[in-house]
């Protein structure tokens, strides 16, 4: 990842904040800004290879009793799947991992390596009782909705 490089005195995007007029508490403030965010971006670029992950499409829809997220996880083993459940949030993570091959690989497109999906759900789920199959590289994760106190008619006693 290449980074931008600021010069103290160069085009007119690059020269410090005083030079275009502005107070210089003001424009020391900017400058400030600029030099944590270059090091803030120094920092990411630097954990960015360990880090990467790619995020699987998924949907998730609701049904009356249960949250269901769909990912697609084509060419993935069973056992190179992680999920965790906790609270109302949901994590998918695993590893794609290549094959081998004969020859030399001249293009590639498929996604490899490090994968991660994860979901905050907006009701209280019963994490307990989550369950997931895994068919024609379709990873279907089924949380059920915790019991909601269903209304019931109260009849009223004459006195």
């Amino acid at each position: 990842m290449t980074l931008p490089v600021r010069h103290r005195h160069g085009s007119l995007l690059e020269r410090p904040f005083h030079a275009f007029g502005w107070g210089e508490p003001v424009a020391a403030e900017f400058d400030e800004l600029f030099e944590r965010m270059n090091r803030l971006l120094e920092g990411a670029a630097a954990a960015a290879p360990a880090a990467m992950a790619w995020s699987p499409a998924a949907d998730m829809r609701e049904t009356d009793d249960a949250y269901v997220i769909e990912a697609e996880l084509p060419g993935i083993k069973r056992d190179d799947i992680d999920i965790e459940m906790s609270a109302r949030e949901l994590r998918i993570t695993g590893e794609y991992k290549e094959q081998e091959r004969e020859g030399v690989l001249r293009r590639s497109t498929r996604r490899s390596g490090r994968f991660e999906y994860g979901a905050l759900l907006p009701a209280d789920v019963r994490s307990e009782d989550v369950h997931a199959t895994l068919c024609d590289g379709m990873l279907t994760v089924t949380v059920p909705k915790a019991q909601a106190t269903k209304p019931r008619h109260i009849e009223i006693a004459e006195s």
